[in-house]
Formats: structure tokens, sequence, C-alpha cells
């Protein structure tokens, strides 16, 4: 049976979301690739168990998270039953709706029918009564916003869910879906933005000022780049990487000598810190502040531990900050 670690609340920081009650790890655990039929059981549970030893309170899911979908949320209910059965209370649990799950035209998007009945399918996998985060996971072009807001809206009033927020609205889209929501009298907690050294598009089109005016919390998702900011590609694309397999997420032709160039000055940065290029891109992700969590993968419980270690040196020095800069964008 697992005992988690006494002291599992000693070193995490633990950031509050916005203007909420709630607060979110430093670190929160995303259950995207590594999790369903195709690794074994032992070691999912494993990440999991060493996750929430280290202050990992947070555990974000989709309802297409696995492969295949729905498979990462059947994991984690086979977990949470497992592992964590006296413990739901110290965790948060959130899940989405958005992608695609099943054939016909109430199987994705935004629509009430779809938003909904996905929510009733995700606490069925997870084996949950509520899950504390619900999720709109992209817009739709096509269904208002308003019926969008009123599905989020009525899992909250159903009790199938704590909190809501969105994931890769616009500024100008969270900005109406906060409207909304305020309206119908559920607050908009959190965006989740991709965002990393590598990718500042929510600094870039005002969506992190938005936030900041609006007091909605925000977690970042890939803040790795795929796997670009950590040690694997410092030397080249490696056979058993991401960039060598068929992933849609990251192609070789992305890997370029120049980036591998910017990569190994980033790397000698991190060491200069102390830290790995992984930890380096986690803190700078949570610097300042500004971001409340970062989501990070593991394949296995000492990936996880390198990245939680990240959490040691969160401080940058303006100096710091401006030699990255300077790397990135040039």
């Amino acid at each position: 049976m697992y005992t988690p670690d006494p002291d599992r609340y000693a070193d995490m920081p633990y950031r509050r979301t916005g203007r909420s009650g709630l607060k979110l790890p430093a670190l929160s655990l995303g259950l995207w690739h590594n999790f369903g039929p195709d690794r074994p059981a032992e070691t999912q549970r494993a990440i999991l168990r060493r996750a929430f030893d280290l202050g990992v309170t947070h555990f974000d899911l989709a309802n297409n998270y696995g492969p295949p979908p729905g498979a990462a949320e059947s994991a984690l209910g086979d977990a949470l039953k497992a592992d964590f059965a006296h413990h739901r209370d110290e965790l948060v649990v959130s899940t989405k709706a958005g992608y695609l799950m099943w054939p016909g035209p109430y199987g994705e998007w935004g629509s009430r029918k779809y938003v909904l009945s996905s929510l009733d399918q995700s606490l069925g996998r997870l084996g949950l009564d509520y899950v504390d985060i619900f999720y709109s996971h992209r817009p739709d072009p096509e269904t208002p916003l308003e019926e969008t807001m009123g599905a989020l809206h009525s899992a909250v009033q159903q009790g199938k869910a704590l909190y809501v927020g969105v994931s890769n609205y616009s500024a100008e889209q969270t900005r109406e879906a906060a409207r909304i929501l305020a309206e119908l009298g559920t607050p908009l907690l959190i965006h989740q933005p991709r965002y990393s050294m590598l990718d500042r598009r929510p600094e870039d089109e005002g969506l992190l000022d938005t936030l900041d005016e609006l007091r909605v919390g925000s977690i970042a998702y890939s803040p790795l780049e795929q796997g670009l900011l950590t040690g694997r590609y410092l030397d080249g694309i490696p056979e058993d990487s991401r960039a060598a397999s068929d992933s849609p997420f990251l192609s070789a032709d992305t890997v370029t000598e120049e980036l591998v160039g910017r990569l190994r000055t980033l790397n000698e940065i991190a060491a200069s810190r102390g830290q790995s290029l992984a930890q380096l891109a986690l803190a700078w992700v949570l610097r300042g502040g500004r971001v409340t969590s970062a989501l990070i993968g593991a394949s296995s419980p000492r990936q996880l531990e390198d990245s939680v270690a990240a959490i040691g040196n969160l401080e940058f020095g303006a100096d710091e900050l401006a030699r990255i800069d300077e790397v990135v964008k040039r």
C-alpha cells in the first residue's frame, strides 16, 4: 500500500490562482503522452506517486489524452482508486473538452451537448464525482461563446466541476469568455496557453497582460517545447527522439543547426546557474510569479525529479534574462 511522504509539502511553492482561493503547485503534472496502454501501468503509478511525494498536487488531463483518447483519464482513475483514495481532497484534478472524441457532429468542439456529455464520460473514466477544474480546450469558430461558457457554468452548477478554465483562447476571446462567465456567476479561474522560452506568443499577443488585468490565473503547457528545451537535442536529433519519429508535434526539419547552437548556449547559461537546460526553461516560465504553474510531463520518476528540482532556483538577474532574450531572439 502506498504511503505518501509526510514531508511532501515542505519544498514545493504553491501559488494563488488569479483572484481565487485555489493554490496550485509551481509545477503540475500533465498526463498527455505517457499515460496509456502502451506504457507499463506500474511505471505510470510510480510517476504519480513520486509526483505527490514531491508536492505536485495537480494532475492535468483532457478527454483526448492517451493514446488512445480517454486512456490517460482511465489510467489516472485506476491510480486514484489504488493509491489516492484517501487523498482526493489533497489533489487538484483537471480535464478538458474540445477535441475529437467520437464520430458524428456531437463529438468535438464547443456545443453544450458535446461539452457536458464529454464531462460525464471523463468523470466515468476517472471514477470521480467531480473534477476540480474543467476547461474548454479550444474555441469553437461556429458555436456561440455564450453556449460554450454556459456549458462550463452548468458543470459547476451541477456539482461536476469546482472551477472552470479555457485553453488556446486568444486574448480577445479570453476577455469575452471572462465577461460571459462573470455575468453567469462562475468566474474564469485559469487559462492554459502554450508558453516557453522559444514560444513567446502569450507575451507578444497580449494574453499575459489580459490575464493580469482580469486577475485570471495561468498554467503553461509545453514549457520544454516538446523536448527541445532539454538536453536531448544538444548534439542533434537522437534516433529515439520525438523529432526522429512521425510525431505531428515536432519534426526533424525544426531541429536546424542554428537552433542546436542556440540550445547549446542556453545550456551554458543553465550550467552557470547550477541547472539543467530543462530546469532553466521551467524556471524561466515561472519567473516573477506571473505564471501560476508550469505543466511538466514525465516518462519516469527520475525525469520527474529532474524537472521538480527547478524550484530550487526560480530567481533571475536582469543580465541573465537579457542574455536569454539575446540568444532566443537573435
